[in-house]
């Protein structure tokens, strides 16, 4: 049984997918999993009550050098009136903590000597159903290392805001966003160039010599004052002005 959602190339829903998949299509929302005899049958719902599933994800994306975004959402995503939508209905009963950490996020190649902003960062949920957003300014890169290859690359900086979502008020259009975590970039006009380079023997030489040069100017300033000093001590001692 497809719950009321059947059609006529959907005639059975075999699987609890395939009921949530019939109501997607139908457009409508499937308010409880736990009705579900395929979810109940597929042990879903005691899935999601254990509630300790984590995730670890690691991939790389071409995007276009315009302003864009990219996130990680729960629930399925598809096209519906030509929007990217989320089937969240299942986060009423099994609402989910957001608490993450990003290992390591870049734009384009890997620099070795460079740290990025994000690069472990964790960010500790104390709401459920959490919207975390990440603003990034990208700056394009030429780096140039010691051993003279080039590579073109990106840095960044970021902002970051969270804010709770109550599902019950964004179904109703009284609150936009959704659960998940969003990246958002603007890259910018500029380029920085940044160029690796050794000092040569000559140049350490030249540093050791100022050094040395500069503790021995000091030094006599410092015994040319002791010495005046103690010269005109000697000058009042000898006057008697000194008892």
């Amino acid at each position: 049984s497809c719950y009321g959602a059947e059609t006529d190339n959907r005639k059975c829903c075999n699987s609890c997918e395939d009921v949530r998949n019939a109501y997607r299509d139908r457009g409508w929302g499937l308010e409880s999993l736990g009705a579900i005899d395929q979810c109940k049958r597929e042990g879903i719902v005691g899935k999601a009550n254990a509630n300790k599933e984590m995730c670890r994800v690691k991939g790389n994306l071409k995007v276009s050098k315009v302003t864009g975004n990219f996130h990680i959402s729960p629930g399925k995503s598809f096209q519906h009136n030509h929007a990217h939508v989320h089937d969240l209905k299942f986060l009423s009963e099994f609402p989910i903590n957001l608490t993450h950490t990003i290992n390591r996020l870049t734009y384009g190649e890997f620099v070795p000597t460079q740290v990025n902003p994000l690069d472990n960062h964790t960010f500790v949920a104390t709401t459920l159903n959490t919207m975390r957003q990440y603003y990034t300014q990208v700056v394009p890169m030429r780096y140039q290392g010691l051993n003279s290859e080039v590579v073109l690359s990106n840095q960044y900086s970021v902002t970051y805001h969270s804010k709770t979502i109550d599902l019950a008020k964004a179904s109703r259009g009284e609150q936009s966003g959704l659960p998940g975590i969003f990246i958002s970039y603007d890259i910018s006009p500029l380029m920085v160039d940044v160029t690796e380079h050794r000092r040569s023997f000559t140049h350490f030489l030249t540093g050791v010599c100022a050094i040395v040069g500069g503790v021995f100017t000091v030094a006599g300033i410092i015994d040319s004052m002791v010495y005046n000093s103690y010269r005109a001590f000697q000058k009042k001692l000898q006057l008697g002005k000194v008892n």
